[in-house]
């Protein structure tokens, strides 16, 4: 009578080809699930502990939470009113990202918070802000909320002296913080990455809130 038993040299042939077709298997799961992960071009913070939110006056006086923008992608950067480059070019730059976005433009919220509260009175960050665009909200935290709003967003800034008391300048974070529709801290944007980098992860961050 002829053995049912597979040959010793096949058996292994065949355990071998098994082995691949379970790791291939396991790779296009693999593959799967990363496919599903969004791959921004910012740092990605999901599940970061810190840059929580805020609750500070804007230019106003109504104070100001994440909850008042609750369905909104909500873009938060850190400046003052005479900043000669990085300031303007970064909010120049979000009223682009608002016209790329196209019709979802208007689930942009920009949030500009100012790092100098003693020249930056109400009047002229309203002033300053509709140069960019009038949907775009400036918070102005007081001289005591400074310290503790740059902590919790671990921002750095500092007073420059200038020739006179008040022709001081200020040195300060220059990157972007990204919150989703739901109020989560999600991305940090790198000043000079450009519109449209940033608009394809804001149109990432729609899809995926």
């Amino acid at each position: 009578m002829k053995s049912s038993l597979m040959p010793p040299t096949r058996r292994r042939l065949v355990n071998s080809l098994m082995g691949i077709v379970a790791l291939a298997a396991t790779a296009g799961l693999l593959t799967a699930c990363s496919a599903e992960k969004p791959q921004f071009k910012s740092i990605d913070l999901t599940g970061a502990d810190y840059a929580q939110g805020f609750s500070l006056a804007d230019q106003d006086g109504r104070v100001r939470t994440l909850k008042d923008f609750a369905g909104k992608i909500v873009v938060v950067f850190f400046g003052f009113t005479q900043c000669p480059d990085v300031c303007p070019t970064s909010l120049t730059e979000l009223a682009q990202v608002k016209k790329l976005l196209g019709p979802d433009g208007d689930k942009l919220q920009a949030i500009f918070v100012t790092v100098d509260p003693e020249r930056d009175t109400p009047e002229l960050l309203k002033a300053y802000m509709s140069n960019f665009d009038p949907s775009f909200l400036a918070l102005r935290p007081t001289l005591e909320q400074l310290p503790q709003v740059a902590k919790d967003f671990k921002i750095y800034y500092k007073k420059v002296d200038g020739k006179t008391p008040t022709s001081y300048t200020m040195d300060h974070s220059a990157g972007s913080y990204i919150f989703d529709a739901k109020g989560r801290i999600r991305l940090y944007n790198r000043y000079g990455s450009g519109a449209e980098a940033l608009a394809s992860d804001l149109r990432l961050l729609l899809k995926n809130s």
